[in-house]
C-alpha cells in the first residue's frame, strides 16, 4: 500500500470538529436564545438561589454555613423590607450596599465605621424630615422604632415640615356663622412631636434640630420657618425624657427668650448632657440668665450661643455662673452684643474659673476696657488655651495691654486678633509669646507621665 493511500485512510478516520463546521452547528445548538454551554448548576447553588429568591417570605440565614451565608448576603436585594432584615442581618457589606443604593454620598467614618448604624440613622431622619402633622400616620414612626432603636445614636434633623393649611372658602352667607366659631379648627400639632420618639431610643446621644424647610423655592412662606410655643413645649418634654442625651443642638429656629427658658427648664439637672448649642437664634439677656442657671445645674462641657442677641446684662449672668462652674471647657459667644460691660465681666470670671479652655468672643463690640480686663485675667488664669477676640475694636492701646498680659501667661497657645486695630508690633510680640507657650506645651506632651 502506498503512503498516499495510507494517509488518505488515516485522515478519513479522524473525528470531525462540528463546531468548526458551520453546516453542523444547527444540528447541535438549539434555536433557544437562552441556551448556554455552561454546565448544569450544582444542587447547593440551586438551593441557595431558591433561598435568595424567597428570602422575603422565609428568611434562612443563621442556619447556613459561613461560606453559604456569605454567598446569600452578597446576592440579597437591598429592597427587602426592614422587618425582615433589621434584626437578622448584621453583615456590614449588606448594609453598605443598602446605603450606597440610597445615597450618593456615604461617609461611614462619621458613624463609627458602621454601615448599619448609618443606614438606620439616616432612615429615621428621613421619616422625621418628611413627616407632615395630621397627614402622616404616627404609626409610620412607631413601626420604625423597634427596627431602628438599637442602632440610632445620633439624629440630625435638617428640616421639619408644618401641617398642610388649606385655605378655607366660605360663602358670604356663612361668614357670620364662622365668626362665632372660636375655633376647634387647626392642626393638632405644629411640627413633628418628638415626645413619641425620643424616650424610645435607648442609645440616643446626640440630637440636632432645625425648625424650617429646605428648598422651598418659590413656595416660601414665613410659617414654614416658625418654631411655635407648642412646638417648644413638646420638644422640652421630649428632651427631659431622654436621659441618655449628651449633645443637643437647635439652630436657625427663632428661639427667643421665652422658648429658651422653657427648654432650659427641662434640661436642669440632666444626668448626661455635655454639649448645648443654641446658635443662630434670637436669645437675649433673659435667655442668657436661664442658661447661666443651667451652667451650675448640669455637667456641660461645651456651650455655643453664637449669633444671638445677648448684651451686657446677659453676659454678666453668664460670667457669674462661669466664675463658679467646674465643668465647662468651651464657651462660644461669637456675634453677640455683649460690649465692654459683658467683656469685663467675663474677664473677671476667668480669674476664678479653672476649667475653661476655649473662649470665643469675636464680633461683640468690645473695645479697650475689655482688653484691659482680659489682660489682667491672662496674668491670673492658667487654663485658657484658645482665645478669639477677632472683629472687636480693641485699638492700639488695647493691643499694648494684651501684650503685657501675654508676657506673664504660660497657657494660651492660640489668640485670634484679626480686625481688632491692634498695632503690628503688639501683634508680633503676642505671636512670639504664643509660640513660646506652644513649645512649652509640646514639651509637656512629650514628657512621659
Amino acid at each position: 500500500m502506498s503512503r498516499s493511500q495510507s494517509s488518505r485512510r488515516t485522515g478519513s478516520m479522524r473525528p470531525v470538529n462540528a463546531a468548526a463546521d458551520g453546516r453542523k452547528m444547527r444540528s447541535i445548538i438549539a434555536e433557544d436564545p437562552e441556551w448556554s454551554l455552561e454546565l448544569v448548576p450544582l444542587l447547593t447553588t440551586l438551593c441557595l438561589q431558591h433561598i435568595i429568591k424567597h428570602f422575603r417570605e422565609k428568611p434562612i440565614l443563621d442556619e447556613l454555613t459561613p461560606n453559604y451565608k456569605a454567598y446569600v448576603l452578597q446576592r440579597l436585594p437591598t429592597s427587602l423590607p426592614l422587618t425582615v432584615t433589621a434584626n437578622l442581618i448584621s453583615d456590614e457589606s449588606y448594609w453598605k450596599r443598602c446605603c450606597e443604593a440610597l445615597w450618593a454620598v456615604s461617609d461611614v467614618s462619621t458613624y463609627d465605621n458602621s454601615w448599619k448604624r448609618m443606614f438606620f440613622e439616616r432612615h429615621l431622619e428621613n421619616i422625621i424630615e418628611y413627616f407632615i402633622p395630621d397627614a402622616t400616620d404616627t404609626k409610620t414612626v412607631l413601626d420604625a422604632v423597634p427596627l431602628c432603636g438599637s442602632y440610632v445614636k445620633r439624629l440630625r434633623v435638617s428640616q421639619l415640615l408644618p401641617p398642610i393649611r388649606e385655605s378655607a372658602r366660605f360663602d358670604e352667607d356663612d361668614r357670620s356663622d364662622c365668626a362665632s366659631d372660636t375655633g376647634s379648627e387647626g392642626p393638632s400639632v405644629d411640627h413633628f412631636d418628638f415626645r413619641i420618639l425620643l424616650d424610645k431610643l435607648p442609645n440616643l446621644e446626640e440630637l440636632s434640630v432645625v425648625y424650617g424647610v429646605k428648598g422651598c423655592g418659590m413656595n416660601f412662606e414665613w410659617n414654614l420657618f416658625e418654631f411655635t410655643f407648642r412646638d417648644c413645649e413638646s420638644l422640652a418634654k421630649a428632651l427631659h425624657s431622654c436621659k441618655t442625651l449628651q449633645v443637643f443642638r437647635i439652630h436657625r429656629s427663632k428661639v427667643d427668650d421665652e422658648k429658651c427658658c422653657l427648654l432650659v427648664s427641662q434640661l436642669l439637672d440632666h444626668p448626661s448632657l455635655q454639649e448645648l448649642d443654641f446658635s443662630h437664634n434670637h436669645i437675649g439677656d433673659r435667655g442668657a440668665r436661664a442658661i447661666g442657671k443651667l451652667l451650675n445645674r448640669s455637667q456641660l462641657k461645651k456651650l455655643v450661643i453664637c449669633n444671638n442677641q445677648i448684651r451686657g446684662p446677659g453676659a454678666q449672668a453668664l460670667a457669674h455662673a462661669l466664675s463658679r462652674n467646674t465643668s465647662l471647657m468651651s464657651l462660644n459667644l461669637r456675634l453677640n452684643r455683649i460690649g465692654d460691660e459683658g467683656g469685663q465681666a467675663l474677664a473677671q470670671a476667668l480669674v476664678k474659673n479653672k476649667t475653661l479652655v476655649n473662649l470665643h468672643l469675636g464680633g461683640n463690640k468690645m473695645t479697650e476696657p475689655s482688653a484691659v480686663a482680659l489682660s489682667q485675667a491672662l496674668v491670673e488664669n492658667c487654663t485658657l488655651e484658645n482665645l478669639n477676640l477677632s472683629n472687636n475694636k480693641l485699638g492700639v492701646d488695647g493691643g499694648k495691654v494684651l501684650e503685657e498680659g501675654m508676657s506673664h501667661n504660660s497657657s494660651l497657645v492660640e489668640c485670634d486678633l484679626r480686625l481688632t486695630d491692634v498695632a503690628q508690633d503688639s501683634e508680633y510680640c503676642i505671636t512670639q509669646a504664643l509660640r513660646t507657650n506652644q513649645s512649652q506645651a509640646a514639651c509637656k506632651n512629650q514628657t512621659p507621665g
